[in-house]
């Protein structure tokens, strides 16, 4: 039962590091969280180098501001002088991990230095939960943006229109995903935090499932700046625990906590909510008093959610509300949120990183706006623990749409579990829905072959998954310029 308390207090103290060298060495900068880190730094006036196994857009514009990268790990592209931040993805056998532990460098998991980061910025506004974290975060910054508030941010995916993933402004506010799934999430203090929802997941680390999501989440809330503000997501069953376990206790260093919902009776409120084929609107009151209507071209449920929960979140910490209502509605999404990447002979392809069965329900129920298409999911699960965990709620994810596609597992560096693969999971599926469902093996490139001779004009495809079902629609693009339709 304690295992995770003992996880985080440790983390805590591990955590307790100084931003004092001047040059940073980053292993795996091309992932998203690490080039938006990279970034930062390098606005900052730091020296940043790294490596990441392949070339790729984030490399790319770290590289442009100045990054010294390397493609391959390699021993000697350590720095003998240097910080070494890596993820909880890199092992210990990583030549480059094994080269700074020979130099004695000090090295740094990634969130100790956004942590580091966030203590030297005047007011920090983090967006935690199960799902939401990169929309929520993304929207916040991109609304700040184009009020002209000038945040400093570090988020999850590519900002629309802003094509970046960090700003260091060294302004007033700063804004960052806050991740849960390896326990560093106790390492941060903010003045404001957005607690969207909490599930089971990342069942690889959080052995007890919820339960130990919510001790570890009670330990990052107990150590929130001094009267800071907690908001928290009153219909989420998780999220109600979680504040019912602080109501009796009080372990939040007097911290506000305030609630949001749809249609409920908390300090913030969705109400009136219209949905239309290309905006939704809705109105939100706070303590009973109308505020505003807001107009958002984000698809589905879940993002009123994210939305009110960005608006309370802003409103809250002293925000002029008048600055940023209008920029809502111009937020298109995240990139891999429902992103829109091709079309071609009347199909069109999008791409979303939903999975975990919440995201995918939640990302399929936007699609029923594509009246009198058929719509075919693609999916890609992503790694063994997750799809072991969650088998049966994978089951019940993927009502309402035509046909569903189930890729090879991305195991994201895992080692196969007897049993869980997809061939499995698709025979188990069919017996149980009505839905069509297939299973493709091979690369993702294998897959467009597979499924490009069955489109036809009017589909609708969706690519699901955090692996390289991203390339899905890249791949689609590229053999419509060749085949003869």
């Amino acid at each position: 039962m304690y295992y995770n308390l003992i996880v985080v207090t440790l983390l805590i103290f591990l955590g307790n590091k100084v931003l004092n060298n001047k040059k940073y060495h980053f292993i795996a900068i091309g992932g998203v969280g690490m080039s938006g880190l990279a970034k930062y730094l390098l606005q900052k006036g730091f020296e940043v180098s790294g490596s990441d196994i392949s070339d790729s857009k984030y490399v790319q514009k770290v590289r442009e501001l100045g990054a010294k990268v390397y493609i391959g790990h390699d021993a000697n592209n350590v720095p003998a002088d240097c910080t070494v931040i890596a993820s909880t993805a890199i092992r210990k056998d990583n030549p480059e991990m094994v080269r700074a532990r020979e130099l004695g460098l000090t090295i740094w998991h990634r969130s100790d230095l956004l942590s580091e980061i966030s203590k030297h910025e005047r007011f920090f506004i983090g967006y935690s939960g199960t799902h939401g974290k990169t929309t929520t975060s993304g929207l916040c910054s991109y609304v700040m943006e184009k009020a002209n508030l000038k945040p400093s941010y570090v988020v999850g995916g590519l900002i629309p229109e802003l094509h970046t993933n960090a700003n260091c402004a060294n302004d007033k506010f700063f804004i960052a995903e806050l991740d849960e799934s390896d326990g560093t999430i106790v390492k941060y203090s903010p003045n404001c935090v957005v607690v969207n929802n909490l599930e089971p997941d990342h069942l690889d680390f959080y052995k007890n499932g919820l339960d130990s999501i919510l001790e570890t989440f009670e330990s990052f809330l107990s150590n929130m700046k001094e009267n800071g503000v907690i908001l928290a997501n009153a219909d989420n069953e998780g999220v109600k625990r979680l504040m019912k376990y602080f109501a009796e206790n009080e372990l939040t260093n007097n911290a506000k906590i305030l609630t949001y919902s749809i249609g409920g009776n908390t300090d913030y409120c969705a109400k009136n909510i219209t949905y239309g084929e290309d905006y939704t609107t809705f109105n939100i009151y706070y303590n009973g008093e109308f505020q505003t209507t807001l107009k958002i071209c984000l698809k589905g449920v879940h993002n009123v959610y994210n939305s009110l929960a960005v608006w309370a979140s802003l409103h809250s910490s002293g925000v002029d509300m008048d600055l940023v209502n209008c920029h809502f509605e111009t937020f298109t999404g995240m990139g891999r949120r429902f992103e829109k990447v091709g079309e071609f002979d009347g199909v069109t392809v999008y791409d979303d990183y939903a999975h975990h069965p919440t995201e995918i329900k939640a990302t399929l129920s936007a699609s029923k706006s594509f009246k009198d298409k058929r719509v075919i999911a693609v999916f890609q699960p992503h790694r063994y623990t997750r799809f072991q965990n969650l088998w049966n709620d994978f089951m019940e994810a993927f009502e309402g749409i035509d046909e569903l596609v189930v890729t090879d597992i991305y195991a994201a560096s895992e080692d196969p579990i007897d049993g869980v693969n997809s061939q499995n999971f698709v025979n188990e599926f069919c017996e149980k829905s009505e839905v069509k469902c297939v299973y493709m093996p091979g690369k993702i490139s294998d897959v467009a072959k597979q499924l490009m001779p069955e489109l036809k004009e009017g589909d609708v495809v969706i690519g699901l998954g955090a692996g390289t079902i991203t390339g899905l629609g890249k791949e689609l693009l590229a053999l419509s310029q060749v085949v003869v339709r």
